[in-house]
């Protein structure tokens, strides 16, 4: 009798365990640091300054941070000098289920002068410099076995071939510019230049096949002698770790609260405003208050209860007139401004084939990156919700 009471206190002991250990697991949000390059693939190198070496340096210190944080996770695609193909980094990620993907990489140019950061996110937009960055990037895929046949004939040399292939930008990409957005504001706060606006898109491989938000950072220029001599110096790699590691933080905190109450299965595709409630019955799937004073925009019949389309054109930390001649001749515009982003949309109404056109009007301007979202009484929602 006392051996049957001892064994259902032990099996007791052992749920309460699991269920403990299920929820704390539940609740840790994961982020996969990736060091550009490798091995036999040195990256850029200017006077003695390696950029895998420098990359590798200060993910292990962004990573030292996020791992001392409560209710965080950190896996890198490398740890040591070794070669990874950019397809098994976006595995590697997509495996670990991570809640965001972070490659750090080096800049480089021909003109020693250049300095300062660029923060991109993954997009076709066709700007000659952005497609030089990731056509930069890219090349490393020549250097892996099978290639052409790994990637499904992509040409590194042209990263227009990517437009062909498919992009899951609409779910990732709000979240993405938003993470990229804080890193770049954490560098202008150590005072270092932001490169034309410091939020970019580009076609990276390594970002495309990563199924998460995620962005691709330029620290610096190691052609630039001090800039890249800042890059290479212990105290530099502590210092932008720091500010890279920070702005992890703070997106965590916008998008998944602080961790001590909330749940987070899924991952969350909009900015948490209102105090979260504790409840741990069930997860809850956060909600953007869009007539808080943290997010001001424009949005006719938001006390509709049908859905609304609009088309999302682009995403800038500066300011534009909402006139037809900054956007191409396209009229109808209005504009989101959260957390220190301007988001620019075309746009609305509750007919979905009438917002495929003008997604398709859009796309024709030269907006290859613009993609469709949905709104109901005020409050954004997945396209999926919206065809409900």
């Amino acid at each position: 009798m006392r051996i049957t009471y001892k064994i259902k206190i032990i099996f007791i002991l052992l749920l309460t365990t699991v269920s403990f250990t299920t929820y704390s697991q539940s609740n840790i949000f994961r982020v996969t640091l990736d060091a550009g390059h490798g091995a036999h693939d040195f990256g850029a190198v200017y006077e003695g300054r390696v950029e895998k070496n420098i990359a590798l340096a200060v993910v292990l210190k962004v990573g030292k941070i996020l791992e001392a944080t409560p209710k965080i996770s950190v896996t890198y695609t490398r740890k040591t000098d070794v070669f990874i193909d950019l397809i098994e980094r976006a595995n590697i990620a997509n495996r670990s289920d991570a809640n965001i993907f972070v490659s750090i990489h080096c800049n480089a140019n021909r003109n020693t002068a250049a300095d300062g950061t660029e923060t991109y996110v993954m997009g076709m937009n066709k700007v000659a410099s952005n497609l030089e960055a990731a056509k930069k990037e890219n090349s490393v895929i020549t250097l892996e076995k099978d290639y052409k046949q790994k990637y499904e004939g992509f040409d590194p040399n042209s990263p227009e071939t990517m437009i062909g292939m498919t992009l899951m930008q609409e779910e990732y990409l709000d979240n993405s510019i938003s993470l990229a957005s804080k890193i770049e504001e954490e560098f202008a706060d150590l005072g270092k230049k932001i490169r034309g606006g410091g939020v970019k898109q580009a076609p990276f491989m390594v970002l495309h096949k990563a199924y998460m938000p995620r962005v691709l950072i330029e620290m610096g220029f190691i052609s630039n002698s001090i800039e890249g001599n800042t890059l290479n110096s212990e105290e530099g790699q502590n210092e932008i770790a720091k500010a890279i590691a920070d702005a992890i933080v703070s997106y965590k905190s916008d998008y998944y609260g602080n961790g001590e109450t909330e749940i987070f299965d899924e991952k969350p595709s909009q900015k948490i405003i209102d105090k979260p409630i504790k409840d741990t019955s069930s997860p809850v799937k956060p909600k953007v208050n869009l007539n808080s004073s943290e997010v001001k925009k424009t949005i006719k019949n938001a006390d509709n209860s049908s859905a609304l389309f609009k088309v999302q054109l682009s995403a800038s930390v500066r300011k534009v007139e909402l006139a037809p001649k900054n956007f191409k001749g396209l009229k109808n515009i209005s504009v989101a401004y959260d957390n220190r982003v301007y988001k620019y949309m075309y746009g609305e109404t509750p007919d979905y084939d009438e917002a495929k056109k003008q997604l398709q009007e859009a796309k024709e301007k030269g907006y290859d990156s613009a993609f469709l979202i949905a709104f109901k009484n005020g409050e954004k929602i997945s396209i999926q919700e919206a065809l409900k």
